[in-house]
């Protein structure tokens, strides 16, 4: 695919000395274009002032992470406010059919690297001028949340699907799951795409795409997991990393929320992309209150 002139030129100037033999074009990014040129060198164009503003907290948080994280994550190179340039981490996304389809000595192996990751991200000290979310925001964000969901969503499902929805907001709206937590860094989007791995030699070769780190719950991190991989998977990491079963709960919650979430974002922008976020998603998230490892 060719790359439109005016993001050509920009990169031309930047690599005068640039052989472009291959281009592919990332699609599946929402906020920003994105271009591979030569399987080595990545450029990512923000498609508005908002993606504008999280690139260079992205780039402000790969800064601090780097000096931290055992796990390799994106090197900007170059950096202005509308382009990034940094070299590609090789590697292909590990999708669930990818991580299911591995002998279990390859899936703990793929835990232990994602819990490490997970431990060390959340442990680096908090740095004030990142996004930050405290408990009792978190908290009034998704009691409005699901009045926004009575209201915009209700009217699209079926009574089985609203069912689904009041069993899954209960516990958070009766005060049976107080969404309290200690604020940590995270990562926010660990989607199967910003998951790399060598299949070959059957190894997590780096985590991408920052963009939407913030100071926040690393309950979110988790149900991020278990949306792209499922509960079964995380229980693995556990064992490296066992702050998760005390976060269990509200992973598993704002797990389910965050179809909901695509499915309203959908609704208002008219962008059928976010209806369909969910297909292929996992499934075996257990419900609140369940212990970890029972079924």
């Amino acid at each position: 695919m060719d790359i439109p002139a005016h993001y050509l030129d920009r990169i031309l100037a930047l690599y005068p000395e640039l052989i472009i033999s291959s281009v592919y074009a990332d699609t599946d990014g929402l906020v920003n274009d994105v271009y591979i040129i030569n399987n080595e060198l990545v450029c990512r164009f923000p498609k508005n002032e908002e993606a504008q503003a999280s690139l260079l907290i992205e780039a402000d948080i790969l800064d601090l992470v780097r000096k931290y994280l055992d796990m390799p994550v994106p090197l900007f190179e170059h950096r202005e406010p509308d382009f990034v340039a940094y070299r590609m981490i090789q590697g292909e996304p590990l999708y669930r059919h990818d991580m299911l389809g591995a002998s279990q000595t390859v899936q703990n192996r793929y835990a232990e690297q994602l819990a490490t990751f997970l431990r060390q991200l959340h442990s680096l000290p908090i740095h004030d001028d990142l996004p930050f979310v405290t408990p009792e925001q978190k908290q009034a964000q998704y009691a409005h949340f699901y009045t926004e969901i009575e209201q915009e969503l209700f009217p699209y499902l079926m009574t089985m699907a609203k069912d689904w929805v009041k069993h899954l907001f209960e516990p958070v709206l009766s005060g049976q799951l107080i969404l309290t937590y200690m604020p940590a860094l995270i990562h926010d989007d660990l989607a199967p795409y910003h998951i790399l791995y060598d299949k070959t030699e059957q190894r997590i070769t780096g985590v991408i795409d920052f963009g939407t780190a913030s100071i926040n719950d690393p309950a979110s991190d988790f149900a991020l997991l278990i949306n792209a991989y499922g509960e079964s998977f995380v229980q693995l990491m556990m064992r490296y990393h066992p702050a998760i079963e005390e976060a269990l709960d509200r992973a598993r919650f704002y797990a389910g929320a965050l179809e909901l979430e695509w499915a309203l974002t959908g609704i208002r922008t008219h962008d059928l992309t976010w209806l369909f976020c969910q297909i292929g998603r996992a499934r075996d998230a257990m419900p609140i209150g369940n212990k970890a490892g029972e079924k």
